[in-house]
Parts: C-alpha cells; structure tokens; sequence
C-alpha cells in the first residue's frame, strides 16, 4: 500500500512557486498525480498551455487566474477546472502565499508562450 508520508514528499521550485509532489509514477501511482502548489505573494507565473486537464484547488490564499483570455479571482476553497489545451495564467496578488492542491492525469506537458516545453517532474 503506497503511503507518501509529508516528510517524503519531494520539493520542486519553478518560476518562484514551490510544488511539493505526493502522487507520481515515482511513487506509485498509475494514473494520477497530486501536489500541493504554494505561490507566494507577488508571484506571476508565464503563460503556459497545458497538454491534460487540471484540476486545481485553494486551500488557502487567493489568485488571479487567466484561463483562455477569461479573468477569474479565485479563493479558499474555490476549484478551478483547466481543461487540456487551455492556455492558463496565475498570479498571487495578495498578501501571502496562496496554497492549492492540484491532481492531473500522468504525462502532463506546458508549453510556455515562447515554444518553451516543460515535463514538470511532478506531473510524471
């Protein structure tokens, strides 16, 4: 039985967010994987087009997010769906770190507006 204690979790940083990765491959997981992202204030991170959805949820803090050209002003306990090829922006424009918990099916790619590709290590 695959338990991913808190203190096992492996810690990524891009683009000045933290994402701290509990459900991989690596971990064994088959199908999905989960992370928990923390942006701290004042974090704007590049576009980007996700290649699977996303599903990310506030725990704690607010953001503002571009999805497809639509602005939407998130906060605690709210979810946003990213459906696969969306183009999609985040910023933090409060006063602390905003807190998610996102899951997406394993494989997930960004393609950054610059033709830049990203495998994140935590989506794998």
């Amino acid at each position: 039985m695959p338990v991913v204690r808190s203190s096992e979790a492996q810690v990524h940083e891009l683009h000045g967010a933290r994402f701290v990765s509990y459900a991989t491959t690596l971990t064994g997981s088959k199908e999905l994987c989960a992370w928990r992202g923390e942006i701290p204030a004042g974090t704007k991170a590049p576009v980007h087009t996700v290649s699977r959805e996303e599903i990310l949820h506030v725990l704690d803090g607010e953001l503002l997010v571009v999805l497809d050209g639509r602005t939407a002003h998130v906060t605690a306990g709210d979810t946003l769906i990213v459906n696969p090829g969306a183009t999609l922006a985040v910023e933090n424009p409060g006063d602390r770190t905003a807190v998610t918990w996102v899951t997406t099916s394993v494989g997930l790619e960004a393609e950054l507006a610059d033709g830049t590709r990203i495998a994140p290590p935590w989506a794998h």
